[in-house]
Order: structure tokens, then C-alpha cells, then sequence
């Protein structure tokens, strides 16, 4: 029959000093043999076999391997522990990658040991394992702060601006025209080429990733283990921290400055102007291209968790994304004036275009609150032009200056307003959008306003408004006409402006919306005031020419009577050659019509008169006295009217003399 023999330990029978003697000896055995897995199972396969007290030397041997591997893995930590010297320094991650990886290994070793539920039911030894943990991951904390500093690559503003193709809009204006109010423009004609630079768009193709690409792996070892650690809540604050810096030095790389809704409200309107332009590149840099790439680097460091890198991008994005909508929003809010209506459409024009990205990158639900502003700011920003516009409008109704422009030139106010027009039609889709639910009562009451019978069903919103913008301007230039004593001058003050309104019409798309039948219009008004004109100012002159009231035929008429004629045409003609010399028709083209129309009506008559009387007089005494012009004389004095210069009559002068 078989036996089982067992090992007695000293004389005793098998008590537990002995069993522990037994069972430390074969431990003692097993491990000074140093064997592989598989032949220490076999070792301990046949000690059991020898003696049943063997039967759990397996995993008191197993749990002895497990202390020794947590021990050295607590080792590793412990050596870069706050306290120790080594800490002083940071990781080698660069100059000792393979000390890195024994650090991260020896952290993957307790984490491992951690979440194994036999260890977890040893109180002590859990105690150290968190202990151990709480070190590792003060360590990995600042590493990953470190790791981020240091391989942030700056911003290079140069190349972004490059890859913007800009747009810049021809706006020839006055010496400060654009820039003040009406009443402060400056009467010199001479027309300088402004420009309007509208926002440029970013190319399809730019990227950027502010961090060296090697050290995202790095970053992403650190973050697996920290939020595997339960220390997820630290890594994302460090990395937002960070991360946020290096946007907000973006932002002053860019020009934005960080200022509150008062600040901004306070700035004068050419400094402001900057502040708005630069606004606009930086919104379509910052969401186009750095959030993007901020969404690209929380992604790969963050894969492991949804939630965390959704966390982490929109707390590092948050603050940067709100600091340009403040601006925009104390803009919107600002103080309303009409130059500031295009760089509000412009800044209208960024952030509408850029919304669907900002949309899409905070669409998780923590980002809502960011794109809902964004949202809100857009919306405030369209109110902002829409009541800049209306500002504009009224400024122009009520424009009330009583100092007549001199010589009848154009008014600075028409210049002012067509010039703004043209830049508002480059903006017509914008505003035919802000302004399609506006009240149509005014532009309704248009349709037969000044018999003009304007079609306006399929007219545009801002054609509309364009429509009555231009009626109210021709009210207020006839009221300003009116400033003129001298009834002739405000027909020459109405065909300057008036041709000057249809000449920019004509050159832009603003005639497509007002149409041929309005240029046609006003051209056959300009033709009415010149025919106004010749009756007002010439009318008297060619009175003198008349047969009445000089007692009968050419043979017989009255000496005294015709010396008197001659010498009241005279009078009349040299009064207007004084005062008409000094008024300016701007146009060539109409200033030579005129001259036309005058001689066609002045020179037939005079010579004429000259014909049936001249001989009466030429020869008697002091005839030159008299008759002191020919037709070619008065022909070319014509050439000297409407050239805006005050010229001294020497020559007329020397033949009166």
C-alpha cells in the first residue's frame, strides 16, 4: 500500500514552528536555484507531492516575486522623489530616453499591481503603491509642463499675413472728407486716391501646430498615465495653463490687446480703426488655423478620452476666443457713426465666416456657451451696422450747413455721399441680408416720389434704401442751392453736383441698382438747369441786342439810344465775365456745353446788332468808347467762364482805355 512520506521539522510532530521552517526552507530552495517559470512550477509540483504543508508555496513564492518587482518599481519613483536630490532636475526625456522609459515603466508596474485585487486587499501595501503613485505623478506633472514649454514652437505672423490675400476697395475723397463730420470738410477739389482694405481670406491650405511634433508621443505616454491614475483633473489643468499662455501670446503676436468694453469705447476712431483691422486677421487666423491646431494636439494627446480632450481644448481655447469677442461686442456697442459702418461689416464679415468653424470645434456641450456667444456678438455687431447705416442716412437728411460752397462747386456733402455709396454697394450682400427684414414703409412711399414711377418690386433691400438715400441727397442739395443770391449760380451749383452724382453712378455697380432710367433722369434735369442758367444769366445781356426803343430803322435810329445800348451791353457782359470767371464747372465736358449754348445765343445777336447799327456809331467821335468788342473778342472771352479763377480784366481794361 503506498505511503506519504512528509518532512518532519527537528524532533518535533509537524507543529506550525516547524511547518514555517519547512516552508521558509523550501522557498530558500526555490529561489537560490534561480530557475525559469517553468522548472520552479515543477520543483514545486514535486515538494507537494513529498508533503501536503507544501501545497501553498506557490503562492507565497508568487507573492514574494510581486513585493520584490513593486520594490524595485518603487525604487525607480522614489529616486525622483521632491525630497531627493535627483529631483532637482527634470527627467532626461531627451538626453536619456531609456532612464524615461524605465521611470514610466516602473509606474505602469504599480498602476498594474494597483488595480490587481489581491493587492488590494493589502491595506499596507496599497498604502505604499498610492504613496508611490502621489510621487510619480507630482513628477509626470511637471514634466508635462515642462515637456509643453519647452517644445512650443512661436508664432511666425509673417507667414500667416503672407497667406492672406487682402482686398482693397479705390475710395477717392476729400483731404478729411471720409473722416469727420460734414461740416468740417475742407472745400480743396483736389481729390486724393484713398483706400478701404476690406478683410482678406485665408488660403485652404494653412496649418500650423504651435509644438515640435516629436513631443507629442511624449505627452501622450505622460497623459495616459495620469488620467489612468485618476489624476486626469491635474494633467488638464497643466495643459490648458500652458497651452492658454501660448494663445494669448498669439493674440499679441497679432496685434489684439487685452482691453475692456470702457477701454474701448474710449479709443479715438483712427487708432480704433487699427484695432479693428487687426481684429479681423486674428479672427480668421486664431479660428482657421491655431484652434485647429490646438484641436489636432489635445486629439493625439488625448485620444484616450473623449471627454478629456474635449475638457482640455475647450478650456484652453476658452479665454482666447472670448477676448475677441469682447472687442467685437464693445465695438457693437460703441458709439454710432458713419465711418465706422465698413469696419463694423468687415468685422460682421470675419466672424460670420468663421462661425461654422467655431461651431464645429465647441460642439460638445461644454463648448456651446463659446459659439452661443459668438453667436450673440455677430447678431449685436449686425444691429451696429444696420444703426450705423441709419445714422448715415440721417446725417445726410439733416445736414444743414448755410455756407455756400464758392463758385458753385461741388458740395463736400456729395462727395462725401457718393463716395460712401459706392463702398456701401460692395457690401450689398451683407446688407441685403441685415436689412431684408426692415421696414419697407419709406422706400414703398419712393415708387412715385418726383414722378420717377420706380419699379421696386424685385428691387433689393439695399437698392431700396440706396433709392431714398439718393432722393433725400437731391432735397438737401436744392435747399443748398437756395443759399445762392445770384439765381444763375444755383443752376451751375445744381449741374456740378447733380453730374457728379450720375458720373458715380455711371462708374460703379451703383448704376445696375439705380438703373438707366434714373441716370436718364437726371441728366435730362442737368440739361433743365442749363437752360435755367442762360435765361437767368444771359437774358439781360441779350435785351441790350433788342430793336425796341431805339426809334425806328438801322438809317434813322437814335444815336443817344444806341450809345446807350452798346454801353449797357457792355456793363452786362463785363459784370458777368467778372463774377462768372471766378465760378467753376468741374466737368470739361459741361463746362464747354455751356460755353457753347452762350456763344450760340450771345454771338449771333451781338453780331447781328452789330450789322444793322454798328456803322451809326463807328463813325463819330469816341466810337470805341461804345463799341468796344467784336464777335471774336466776345468769343474768346467766353473760354475764360466757369474756370474758377478771379482773373484781372487787363485786356478788357486796355480797351476801354
Amino acid at each position: 500500500m503506498a505511503t506519504t512520506t512528509t518532512i518532519s521539522g527537528g524532533g518535533g510532530s509537524g507543529g506550525a514552528g516547524g511547518e514555517d521552517r519547512v516552508m521558509a526552507t523550501a522557498q530558500q530552495i526555490v529561489k537560490s536555484l534561480n530557475t525559469t517559470k517553468e522548472v520552479t512550477e515543477d520543483m514545486l509540483l514535486i515538494f507537494s507531492s513529498f508533503d501536503n504543508r507544501l501545497s501553498n508555496i506557490s503562492n507565497l513564492i508568487e507573492t514574494k516575486t510581486e513585493v520584490d518587482q513593486f520594490e524595485a518599481a518603487e525604487k525607480v519613483i522614489m529616486r525622483w522623489d521632491s525630497n531627493s536630490e535627483a529631483s532637482r532636475h527634470t527627467l532626461p526625456w531627451d538626453e536619456a530616453p531609456e532612464e524615461a522609459a524605465e521611470y514610466l515603466a516602473a509606474v505602469d508596474e504599480i498602476l498594474q499591481m494597483t488595480e490587481d485585487l489581491a493587492i488590494r486587499s493589502d491595506g499596507e501595501m496599497m498604502d505604499r503603491a498610492e504613496s508611490a503613485l502621489q510621487v510619480a505623478m507630482t513628477r509626470l506633472e511637471d514634466e508635462f509642463r515642462h515637456i509643453l514649454i519647452r517644445n512650443t514652437v512661436p508664432l511666425d505672423a509673417d507667414r500667416l499675413y503672407g497667406s492672406i490675400r487682402r482686398v482693397s476697395l479705390s475710395f477717392p475723397t476729400n483731404e478729411g472728407e471720409i473722416m469727420g463730420d460734414f461740416d468740417s470738410f475742407v472745400d480743396d477739389d483736389q481729390e486724393n486716391s484713398c483706400y478701404h482694405e476690406r478683410g482678406g481670406s485665408l488660403g485652404d491650405d494653412v496649418c500650423v501646430d504651435l509644438i515640435q511634433p516629436d513631443a507629442v508621443a511624449e505627452l501622450k505616454e505622460i497623459a495616459d498615465r495620469m488620467i489612468r491614475s485618476g489624476y486626469e483633473k491635474e494633467c488638464c489643468q497643466v495643459y490648458s495653463s500652458v497651452r492658454r499662455d501660448v494663445l494669448d501670446e498669439c493674440l499679441s503676436i497679432l496685434g489684439v490687446e487685452k482691453l475692456s468694453i470702457e477701454e474701448v469705447q474710449k479709443i479715438e476712431w483712427r487708432s480704433l480703426d487699427e484695432k479693428m483691422k487687426k481684429w479681423m486677421q486674428a479672427v480668421k487666423i486664431v479660428v482657421r488655423v491655431l484652434l485647429w491646431g490646438e484641436k489636432r494636439l489635445c486629439d493625439q494627446a488625448f485620444s484616450g478620452s473623449d471627454l478629456i480632450k474635449e475638457v482640455c481644448f475647450t478650456e484652453t481655447a476658452k479665454s482666447c476666443v472670448m477676448q475677441l469677442l469682447n472687442f467685437g461686442e464693445a465695438v457693437a456697442i460703441g458709439r454710432r457713426s458713419s465711418e465706422k459702418l465698413f469696419r463694423i461689416l468687415d468685422m460682421y464679415d470675419a466672424l460670420a465666416d468663421v462661425l461654422p468653424d467655431l461651431e464645429a470645434l465647441f460642439s460638445d456641450e461644454l463648448g456651446q456657451f463659446v459659439w452661443s456667444e459668438a453667436r450673440g456678438v455677430l447678431a449685436g455687431l449686425g444691429e451696429a451696422a444696420k444703426g450705423t447705416f441709419a445714422e448715415f442716412e440721417n446725417a445726410v437728411r439733416s445736414e444743414t450747413s448755410r455756407r455756400p460752397i464758392q463758385g458753385g462747386e461741388i458740395h463736400p456733402l456729395t462727395r462725401y455721399v457718393m463716395n460712401y455709396v459706392k463702398l456701401v454697394v460692395d457690401y450689398s450682400e451683407t446688407l441685403n441680408t441685415l436689412l431684408e427684414s426692415e421696414d419697407d414703409d419709406e422706400s414703398d412711399h419712393l415708387q412715385n416720389r418726383d414722378g420717377d414711377n420706380l419699379q421696386l418690386g424685385n428691387t433689393p433691400p439695399i437698392g431700396r434704401r440706396l433709392l431714398l438715400l439718393m432722393s433725400c441727397l437731391e432735397s438737401n442739395l436744392t435747399e443748398k442751392s437756395k443759399l445762392y443770391e445770384d439765381n444763375a449760380m444755383q443752376y451751375i451749383f445744381l449741374m456740378n453736383n447733380i453730374l457728379y452724382i450720375v458720373q458715380k453712378v455711371k462708374d460703379s455697380e451703383l448704376g445696375k441698382i439705380l438703373g438707366d432710367h434714373w441716370v436718364r433722369k437726371r441728366r435730362g434735369q442737368i440739361r433743365q438747369y442749363a437752360t435755367s442758367y442762360l435765361r437767368a444769366s444771359w437774358s439781360k445781356v441779350l435785351a441790350c441786342l433788342k430793336d425796341e426803343g431805339i426809334g425806328g430803322s438801322s438809317s434813322n435810329a437814335s444815336k443817344m439810344a444806341l450809345k446807350e445800348r452798346f454801353k449797357n451791353f457792355n456793363a452786362c457782359f463785363e459784370d458777368i465775365y467778372r463774377i462768372q470767371t471766378a465760378w467753376k464747372v468741374h466737368d470739361a465736358q459741361l463746362r464747354e456745353e455751356l460755353r457753347i449754348s452762350i456763344s450760340e445765343k450771345v454771338i449771333p445777336a451781338y453780331r447781328s446788332f452789330m450789322g444793322r447799327f454798328g456803322n451809326n456809331l463807328e463813325s463819330g467821335r469816341n466810337a470805341g468808347k461804345y463799341i468796344k468788342y467784336t464777335p471774336e473778342d466776345l468769343e474768346n472771352y467766353l473760354l475764360d467762364l466757369f474756370e474758377g479763377s478771379s482773373l484781372v480784366l487787363h485786356h478788357m481794361r486796355r480797351k476801354t482805355a
